[in-house]
């Protein structure tokens, strides 16, 4: 009599299947048009582990965006003393994981100024990369004429806004290497302006 061999479970390739097919089906449909069956279906998984590993939909949404934004942070960190070259590695990585604005884009779009689920850990991951701008401030090396939060959010919006929007970056700047290679020098003289002494 022959036996039938069962492949042991491994739940963490699991986990990860499914929070890859979640960043993407978050990405492409927002909180809103997000369905869990289609997660499951990507991930290979059934509902009921996407469930019990993560919650309901919005705290499986929390999830994946926090991850993503401490990838990010650790991935890129702030460098007040490399204004230049933070801003290149910003940019570099949001060319390459452009996922993490569209789910920026939509969490925006379903909170609006409403507070988070995940807010007081937003705000510590922040917290770090405003302390590094005011680090820089409180050396010299960087202007203090801007408050360092307000700083940061600038030079991120300089940077990041062509990724946001590449329609807008298209239209506005060109659409060949050579206009996004001026753009980006653009942007990287602005904030050498911003940062200024």
């Amino acid at each position: 009599m022959a036996t039938t061999r069962t492949t042991p479970r491994d739940p963490e390739a699991t986990k990860a299947r499914i929070f890859d097919a979640a960043v993407a089906e978050f990405a492409r449909h927002g909180i809103a048009g997000a369905r869990i069956d289609r997660i499951a279906a990507e991930a290979k998984a059934n509902k009921q582990l996407i469930y019990a590993y993560f919650g309901n939909k919005s705290e499986l949404f929390s999830q994946v965006l926090g991850r993503c934004m401490v990838h990010l942070a650790s991935a890129v960190p702030v460098d007040p003393d490399d204004v230049e070259g933070w801003l290149d590695r910003l940019m570099d990585y949001h060319a390459v994981h452009p996922e993490l604005f569209r789910l920026l884009y939509w969490e925006g779009i379903e909170y609006g100024t409403a507070d988070l689920p995940d807010e007081a850990e937003r705000r510590q991951h922040y917290a770090l990369k405003i302390a590094a701008v005011q680090d820089g401030q409180d050396r010299g090396v960087i202007t203090d004429a801007i408050p360092a939060r307000d700083l940061l959010f600038l030079l991120i919006a300089i940077a990041n806004w062509a990724t946001v929007v590449p329609q807008m970056s298209r239209i506005l700047a060109g659409s060949e290497d050579t206009d996004r290679a001026r753009l980006r020098a653009s942007v990287k003289e602005a904030a050498r302006r911003m940062i200024a002494l």
